[in-house]
């Protein structure tokens, strides 16, 4: 019988989906991150269930989203009696050894006890790929689970800020090579009216006064960032290729959510664009195969798809409820004759005027919906606006495809339970004229005393 695979989670903390070379990135190299793309699949369409720390990485490890697990913020833990589900336990009840190094925010900043996993390093990047590799040179009776959670390019906040970055210092641009502007650098104007002032109410979002030239250096410190993890994850990658242990060993490559980028002017998180909520995703199977794939069309979530996948591979069964879709058949087949029509993120700006918000991707479109203010229901043909400028919520040519994604939002609502959703009564809202705000008043008390949508 052959022996289970290792498995060797890698991810960072706010990571833009195209910030590494193998995403054609001309600003960025990462060799690292390219040679796990190089020999699996790299998911162009993989997101977040959650652009917010806390609440993205429960998903990851119990395969959730985020409000079925009553986690909505940083600062909040899996409740007790979901611990034996989390994906640490699970596997760890199965035969796998369970080792976690690195950034956990769950919400302890370093892993403690009673996660299923073992800790090999606390919150520190300095730290954190020697442990790893001291790990992997270990004999080992049983095949392992390894996480390394990386908190860069997470620094890009305290950059942001002018403050001392904790993993070192980033070198300052050389003059005239700081990357381009986004080409969705303006900010649209039919951008939800919500955005901008929680981006005034939240002092995180200290770039708000940025000049062009402070967003390039911006993007360029980024890039710089991500490359010091790349750094970190070749140590990894290299003594587990010398040791011989890398064709049984199942690598995934993932990032907890993304980061504004300069793009609408928007630095950190929360917002439900696509620089914030779509994430970098590469699985590379075990075995001696070199797929070297892209995948253009599955819609993924990396919050409720890696548990099952995981699962998949270690041969364990998942404990019952609600889960994402395990990427297996896809790596080794290419395709899936059964996937899911859309995703769904969630989000909520914790701190400041508590903005929540529900994003759905579907295969061409993308619709948004904010719980308040002029502009709050957005659609987006992706494939021909991919920088999310033309708000097309208000065209009277689109409105059966609003009122399509309006009703599938309104069953996803229904099927998961979300109760925060309970302010979305968007079949009853008027649809959108540019330069008209929705009801407020009235409109807003009613939407926080909570209607359930009616399809």
């Amino acid at each position: 019988m052959p022996r289970r695979p290792n498995i060797l989670y890698i991810f960072t903390d706010q990571q833009e989906a195209r910030a590494m070379s193998c995403a054609a990135n001309r600003d960025i190299r990462t060799p690292a991150i390219d040679s796990i793309a190089e020999r699996g699949v790299r998911f162009e369409k993989a997101y977040c269930t959650f652009p917010l720390c806390t609440p993205s990485r429960a998903s990851m490890f119990t395969g959730m989203m985020p409000h079925q697990i009553g986690i909505d913020r940083n600062g909040q833990a899996i409740a007790e009696d979901r611990r034996l589900a989390e994906l640490g336990h699970v596997l760890s009840s199965n035969g796998y050894e369970c080792v976690y190094g690195g950034k956990w925010h769950i919400p302890e900043i370093a892993i403690p006890d009673g996660h299923g996993f073992r800790r090999i390093c606390g919150f520190t990047d300095w730290e954190l790929p020697k442990r790893c590799a001291e790990f992997i040179l270990q004999e080992h009776a049983k095949p392992f689970f390894l996480v390394a959670a990386f908190d860069n390019p997470h620094n890009i906040c305290e950059w942001s800020r002018e403050q001392p970055l904790p993993w070192g210092p980033v070198e300052k641009a050389p003059p005239g090579e700081c990357p381009d502007l986004p080409p969705n650098f303006a900010v649209s104007d039919c951008e939800p009216e919500a955005l901008r002032c929680e981006q005034q109410a939240l002092p995180m979002y200290r770039a708000r006064a940025f000049t062009p030239d402070d967003w390039r250096c911006y993007r360029y410190a980024h890039y710089r960032l991500v490359e010091k993890v790349d750094a970190g994850i070749m140590t990894i990658l290299t003594v587990l290729r010398n040791t011989g242990q890398d064709t049984n060993t199942l690598i995934i490559f993932s990032s907890d959510h993304g980061d504004g980028m300069g793009a609408h002017q928007w630095n950190q998180k929360s917002a439900l664009y696509e620089e914030c909520t779509r994430v970098p995703l590469i699985v590379a199977p075990p075995g001696q195969r070199t797929l070297g794939r892209t995948d253009s069309t599955h819609l993924v979530s990396n919050g409720l798809d890696l548990y099952p996948t995981i699962c998949d591979y270690a041969g364990v069964h998942m404990p019952p409820g609600p889960h994402g879709l395990s990427l297996r058949p896809v790596l080794e087949a290419e395709r899936s004759n059964e996937w899911r029509q859309c995703v769904v993120v969630e989000t909520l700006f914790d701190g400041g005027l508590g903005t929540h918000g529900l994003m759905m991707r579907t295969g061409k479109y993308k619709y948004c919906l904010y719980s308040w203010g002029k502009y709050r229901e957005q659609l987006f043909d992706l494939e021909n606006d991919p920088g999310e400028m033309v708000n097309l919520a208000g065209e009277t040519s689109c409105q059966p495809e609003l009122q399509q994604h309006r009703d599938m939002l309104a069953r996803w609502i229904e099927e998961t339970d979300y109760r925060q959703g309970t302010h979305y009564a968007h079949p009853r809202v008027r649809p959108l004229v540019p330069g008209q705000e929705y009801p407020s008043g009235e409109g807003r008390v009613r939407a926080n005393k909570g209607i359930h949508p009616t399809p």
